[in-house]
């Protein structure tokens, strides 16, 4: 699927303002998180093994969510019922989160993303992406949870490549900090600012 056919995936596009930060504070997060130019060649090396296994991590990763329902009432009515359109929508972004993870340069229009997406999870735009009918927050705590989740399960799909120990300890690593980075930037509409 291109990324034209991804409901509500907007990376590059002209209505998502710009990031709240500049070059210099982002800089800055990503030395906080040790994240450096080798993370982005290891991560590029990660793409290339994830990418014919998005759907069976997925499934992982929505398996998981399914399992505990404190976390699928965030796609849910708030009654108990699952919006199943809204999950399958959000599950074709998931897929390309995970390929721009890897493959999209950490440039103005990626860092101006993760703050829609921040967004997306925040009662400021949630469900509009979608016009979903879903519950209209996501509380914070659970999006910073799910940091370890979306990290430890990664390693088996890195390791089913044909690289060496070392190779997809390092790709581990570099997802671990982007993963980390992106959180801390998805959490900016959560505090107030002179807080972030």
């Amino acid at each position: 699927m291109s990324t034209d056919e991804i409901p509500g995936y907007a990376l590059g596009d002209e209505s998502i303002p710009e990031a709240p930060i500049d070059e210099e504070a982002f800089d800055r997060l990503k030395q906080s998180v040790m994240f450096t130019e080798e993370d982005e060649e290891y991560l590029r090396m990660a793409g290339d093994v994830l990418e014919d296994q998005t759907d069976e991590i997925l499934d992982l990763w929505y398996g998981f969510v399914g399992d505990h329902d404190f976390l699928l009432y965030y796609f849910t009515d708030g009654e108990g019922n699952p919006d199943e359109e809204y999950l399958d929508r959000v599950r074709a972004r998931f897929e390309q989160w995970i390929l721009d993870t890897c493959d999209t340069p950490y440039d103005d229009e990626w860092l101006a993303y993760q703050f829609e997406i921040g967004r997306r999870h925040h009662r400021s735009k949630k469900n509009e992406a979608d016009d979903a009918d879903a519950v209209s927050h996501i509380h914070l705590r659970y999006v910073v949870g799910f940091i370890y989740p979306i990290t430890a399960t990664i390693r088996e799909f890195l390791e089913n490549g044909d690289h060496t120990d070392e190779d997809v300890q390092k790709m581990y690593h570099a997802w671990f900090k982007s993963v980390v980075l992106q959180v801390a930037l998805w959490s900016y509409p959560y505090v107030d600012e002179d807080d972030w």
